[in-house]
């Protein structure tokens, strides 16, 4: 359930009583609900803990890789910023905010940087929006990573982003959601394409080691609503990065990229079944 004291939960009862914001639909999961339970947030409803306990019955190390995806999250931005000097940040299925979001881990090297975030989830836009209302150098506009002209074309994002400079692109946890019929590849593909010279893209996805845990997640995924698709092996995902260079250490598993001490078990083995890379554009 939504937390009354969070900044969605005075959102929705500033309203009329037991009204929920418009269009959020809690009889089915959300992905974005459910990865904000397994990080132990409570903006999230029992069908997506539901779904959460499911993937946790199949692999019972599920909330440590949601941990250690926004750990790689956190380790990646601190590179973008302090290291790569980048200075705008788009970060696409950007998903609800939480502990060490991307804008202040990115202000924190560099306080003029600028952030536009972009999801599809009603309850991700109302939480969202209440939380950067202050920040004129954060902002979140509706998007879906299926059309990423639309998010790179957006008033808002042309107002915050200069396409002409570097910037960097997230995709963390979200390609892996997509059909294949729906092209994550050609997708990638489209978003490279809008990368100016010396631009950055962040990905990171679960992946298919051949291990039995794999498949079984796989299948718990599948059977609520989270995709079909989200356990491809290392080598196809490489093609997301295609004609960029990649920054080492590579494609690796998120405990092996740059580790430090907030990353939670890194000798665990379950760690290989989500990888992430950062890649240059020439």
């Amino acid at each position: 359930m939504t937390d009354p004291n969070g900044p969605l939960g005075r959102l929705v009862n500033s309203g009329e009583r037991g009204c929920e914001p418009p269009e959020i639909d809690t009889s089915v999961p959300s992905i974005a609900r459910v990865y904000d339970h397994l990080l132990g947030g409570k903006d999230n409803y029992e069908v997506d803990r539901e779904a959460a306990r499911a993937m946790i019955e199949a692999v019972p190390e599920t909330p440590l890789l949601a941990q250690a995806n926004r750990a790689f999250l956190r380790r990646a931005v601190r590179y973008l910023v302090a290291e790569a000097g980048i200075r705008q940040i788009v970060d696409i299925g950007s998903g609800l905010p939480t502990a060490g979001n991307v804008h202040e881990i990115a202000q924190r090297w560099a306080p003029d940087v600028r952030v536009l975030y972009t999801d599809n989830d009603p309850i991700v836009l109302a939480h969202g929006r209440a939380l950067l209302a202050t920040d004129d150098n954060t902002s979140l506009v509706q998007g879906d990573v299926r059309e990423p002209e639309a998010i790179f074309d957006h008033a808002e994002t042309r107002r915050l982003i200069d396409p002409q400079r570097p910037f960097a692109v997230l995709l963390g946890g979200i390609l892996m959601h997509l059909e294949v019929e729906e092209d994550p590849d050609g997708v990638a593909a489209r978003i490279r394409e809008r990368l100016p010279s010396g631009g950055y893209l962040m990905v990171s996805n679960t992946c298919d080691t051949g291990d039995e845990r794999a498949r079984e997640l796989a299948r718990a995924f599948a059977d609520n609503g989270m995709g079909s698709n989200c356990f491809r092996t290392r080598e196809a995902q490489l093609g997301y990065f295609a004609g960029l260079d990649l920054v080492d250490p590579g494609l690796v598993p998120n405990n092996e990229w740059d580790p430090e001490d907030d990353f939670p078990e890194p000798a665990n083995p379950v760690h290989a079944l989500h990888i992430g890379g950062i890649a240059r554009k020439p």
